[in-house]
């Protein structure tokens, strides 16, 4: 494998997740009430025998610095290898000053002090593994000046509405990005994945900083893509953006389904996180569980259904949960009936008999909150 390291960028893309990124940002997550949505493309890294890894936060960062410690748990080479968090001073999640490129510029000292010859540039919003050497080795022999990974969906007039697409030739040459506006069903959604030597990368950064103050790197790859050769490879298997409260419910629930899941996890290929010491669920006599998550340190009293549970969470007896995800260390009360909801953690429904949303638009119970 040629020599990368990598870059998980977290800021920068003008999106917003109602209601859960007012206390974290998007890689601090919650995801299956397990992982981290960050976890993701940190290990994917790992696996692909990258071990240098620099972790782009912007607004709220205690969560997720919290959560990625010194990276021991992603199974980072203990002597070479080091999870380096940087921070952006923008932080305003409205501020258009915000860019990938912007944080990029004010850390440009720890990207020039990497010794690897390439990078290999992640989301920090997005669920899918894939294996990054494949993608390098690919990206070298077809003498590309940048490489782009893709997925190609039948379903974007309704769905990855705040993503870019890509526009390729018959040679999966890329001829240009632009955010997809829902005019077609059938497109190749930019996975914002890059791969190119990293002298090219500091030299787009600046030339995007020199264009204009607002350009992101889809942008100035958008302006390059007539002068360079930008290739798309295609990804196959499950494929998710955290780009809006309806695309988070949405992708964890749809893991559920055995056949969905094992699109995405593999024995070969870990998921790791940072791991919790606590007791096994318990499931009293009253309890019924049908398919559903249920992650450990539960007691579970009353009846889950198409649900993910969260660490430590308290279903009590007669409660109903739903079509819903509930977060860690929540309580549901009982004889409380919760369904089509998020509940954040340590939210409390305790003194109302329903919290029920329709199934097009899910609900939302703030951090904390008794009800």
């Amino acid at each position: 494998m040629y020599s990368a390291f990598g870059i998980v960028n977290s800021t920068g893309k003008r999106i917003w997740v109602d209601g859960l990124e007012v206390y974290r940002p998007i890689g601090a997550f919650s995801f299956m009430g397990r992982y981290r949505v960050i976890d993701f493309p940190i290990s994917n890294m790992s696996n692909s025998g990258i071990d240098r890894i620099q972790v782009y936060v912007g607004k709220n960062p205690r969560s997720l610095t919290d959560h990625l410690g010194t990276g021991r748990h992603y199974n980072i080479n203990s002597k070479r290898g080091r999870l380096h968090v940087l921070f952006s001073a923008n932080t305003d999640e409205h501020d258009i000053y915000n860019t990938d490129v912007s944080s990029y510029l004010e850390n440009m000292e720890y990207i020039e002090r990497m010794h690897n010859p390439y990078v290999v540039i992640a989301p920090g919003y997005m669920i899918y593994t894939t294996d990054y050497s494949e993608l390098i080795d690919n990206h070298v022999k077809s003498g590309a000046d940048i490489t782009m990974m893709y997925h190609s969906v039948d379903n974007a007039k309704d769905t990855y509405l705040n993503c870019n697409i890509l526009n390729l030739n018959k040679q999966k040459g890329v001829l240009s990005i632009e955010q997809n506006n829902g005019s077609a069903k059938s497109r190749a959604i930019s996975m914002d994945t890059y791969v190119m030597k990293k002298e090219l990368f500091i030299e787009l950064v600046q030339k995007a900083k020199n264009t204009s103050s607002l350009y992101t790197l889809a942008d100035i790859i958008n302006d390059e893509c007539s002068e360079r050769d930008v290739h798309g490879v295609a990804h196959h298997g499950f494929f998710a953006t955290i780009t809006d409260f309806r695309s988070y419910y949405d992708a964890n629930l749809s893991l559920i389904d055995f056949k969905t899941a094992i699109d995405l996890f593999h024995d070969d290929w870990p998921i790791y996180t940072k791991t919790n010491d606590s007791c096994p669920t318990q499931y009293f006599e009253t309890a019924s569980v049908k398919n559903s998550i249920v992650s450990n340190g539960c007691l579970i009293e009353g009846t889950v259904e198409h649900s993910i549970i969260g660490r430590g969470v308290m279903v009590k007896k007669g409660a109903v949960v739903r079509n819903s995800i509930v977060l860690a260390n929540s309580i549901i009360g009982a004889n409380t009936h919760v369904e089509n909801q998020v509940v954040d953690k340590r939210a409390q429904i305790q003194h109302v008999k329903e919290v029920i949303s329709a199934p097009e638009k899910p609900g939302y119970i703030k951090r904390g909150d008794v009800i």
